[in-house]
């Protein structure tokens, strides 16, 4: 589809409050599969800087939740996306065809093809509180994520966790390390819930322009 699709060009700074059913660590992360054999997730985003060609993205707010009966590279992805009713139309449209995958770039281009199920956007209030390891997501009646930070086992103190890709990742280069307090997902027949497992925040860039060329 993005082959056949005049693109826009788009560039976006946001940052992302994520979990999944991965314990603390994301076995994904180093061995490329889930702790637990499937993967179910949530990840908020709030856009910080971003352009989808002459609409502006500031401010955006928008919830992926998701379920994969294998690794997510093995593909029959179930996602819901849920973007902010304060989006405009033009916000939402923009925001679902960078998701989608369908303007090209990464990591969406290459996610679009493990998805057998997709439904969206959901316009529904969507409420990020960004606070690093206590950050909050929340989508009244659908979605409920809440990071804790770690803590030492022995001295029972709180410490803090990155996952750092010096080359550049795949969803982040930086991710602060937490737990779920609450991690919960509900639409339809997508429904999820995983207390005290994996959870990140990290800053996240997407852009579909080539490299060097002006923002």
């Amino acid at each position: 589809m993005a082959a056949t699709e005049a693109r826009t060009l788009y560039r976006v700074k946001a940052e992302s409050v994520e979990a999944c059913n991965c314990q603390h660590g994301c076995n994904c992360q180093f061995a490329g599969v889930p702790n637990e054999g499937k993967c179910e997730f949530i990840i908020g985003y709030e856009v910080k800087d971003g352009r989808f060609g002459d609409v502006s993205l500031n401010g955006l707010r928008a919830v992926v939740a998701a379920k994969y009966p294998n690794a997510i590279h093995e593909g029959n992805g179930h996602v819901v996306l849920f973007v902010d009713d304060k989006a405009s139309q033009e916000q939402t449209d923009a925001i679902v065809s960078i998701l989608s995958g369908k303007m090209g770039g990464m990591p969406w281009e290459a996610l679009a093809g493990t998805i057998a199920r997709f439904e969206g956007p959901i316009r529904k209030p969507v409420e990020i509180h960004l606070a690093g390891e206590r950050s909050r997501v929340r989508v009244p009646g659908a979605i409920e994520l809440a990071l804790t930070p770690l803590k030492d086992p022995v001295t029972g103190q709180e410490k803090e966790v990155h996952i750092v890709y010096p080359k550049g990742g795949f969803f982040w280069n930086d991710a602060k390390v937490a737990t779920t307090a609450a991690m919960r997902a509900s639409h339809g027949d997508l429904t999820l819930e995983w207390p005290n497992k994996y959870a990140s925040t990290a800053e996240v860039n997407w852009t579909n322009q080539p490299r060097g060329s002006a923002p």
